[in-house]
């Protein structure tokens, strides 16, 4: 019936095949008539109360939770370095062992920790291993990790100097991106490791890095280009270096907001005074 009656309103009233009973029209006219009387009569009567409804209208407000909820970064830990960061290095990759806390694990050659300084002023961190760092247990030693060393390189330091770990610590299949339960369950070791080293100024290197480091999606656009204050840090997001061998023509904006994070680190370009 109600269809029905859309139709009418649209002047439409000869879509039957079969003939239709005058009176049955007449009944419906009469229906439609008295239902749109009402609704002209209703918002004038005195005594008409607003509706009254369980809506939390506060509701309106919260924002809409990701399809794929992230794990949001731990409290801010004391800006200070433990007494051996080496030692307290060690002691997270202990209590990681020989983890199996995801499906990850299934498909790995080798855990992938991290490598670099324990008492860096400057850390990255990257995605998750490629296969040369599945075959060798070393984060960015693969074609990515070459551009990798020629950007610290460029920016005067030396790879040793710096600490080097990623989001998760298996290799996802295929490289897919981290799911986030994946990587949900592996970021309290990065955030440890972060803490254990205290770098000064800490590189996010890519979308995935970027998302997980703070606890919330935002296109990359958005976050480069600026010094973002985390847990007693300083965050600079930049592109992954293995989006950079896809795309060289980004290197001078990746080299810009690295030049962003030597300012922070106080650090001047090579070659300039």
């Amino acid at each position: 019936m109600e269809r029905v009656r859309f139709y009418r309103d649209l002047g439409l009233t000869e879509f039957y095949r079969r003939p239709v009973d005058p009176a049955r029209l007449a009944e419906w006219a009469a229906a439609a008539a008295e239902s749109k009387e009402l609704a002209e009569l209703s918002p004038s009567q005195p005594d008409s109360q607003p509706l009254q409804t369980t809506h939390d209208s506060n509701l309106e407000d919260k924002p809409i939770p990701p399809r794929k909820p992230i794990s949001a970064p731990p409290e801010t830990a004391t800006a200070v370095r433990p007494a051996d960061p080496a030692a307290a290095l060690q002691q997270i990759r202990e209590e990681l062992g020989d983890c199996t806390r995801c499906g990850l694990h299934k498909g790995r050659n080798k855990l992938v920790f991290g490598d670099g300084s324990a008492t860096a002023r400057l850390m990255f961190v990257g995605e998750g291993p490629g296969a040369d760092e599945d075959a060798q247990g070393i984060p960015f030693v693969g074609k990515a990790g070459q551009l990798l060393n020629n950007m610290i390189t460029a920016m005067g330091l030396k790879r040793e100097e710096v600490y080097i770990a990623n989001v998760v610590k298996c290799r996802p299949p295929g490289n897919r991106t981290p799911e986030p339960e994946e990587a949900n369950t592996c970021t309290p070791f990065l955030f440890q490791q972060i803490d254990a080293v205290r770098p000064q100024v800490l590189v996010a290197l890519g979308a995935t890095a970027a998302t997980y480091l703070l606890g919330q999606r935002q296109p990359l656009a958005g976050l480069r280009g600026r010094v973002h204050a985390y847990r007693g840090m300083q965050l600079i997001v930049t592109y992954h270096p293995a989006f950079l061998l896809r795309d060289p023509r980004q290197k001078k904006e990746a080299w810009a907001d690295l030049q962003i994070a030597m300012r922070e680190l106080g650090l001047k370009t090579p070659g300039k005074e």
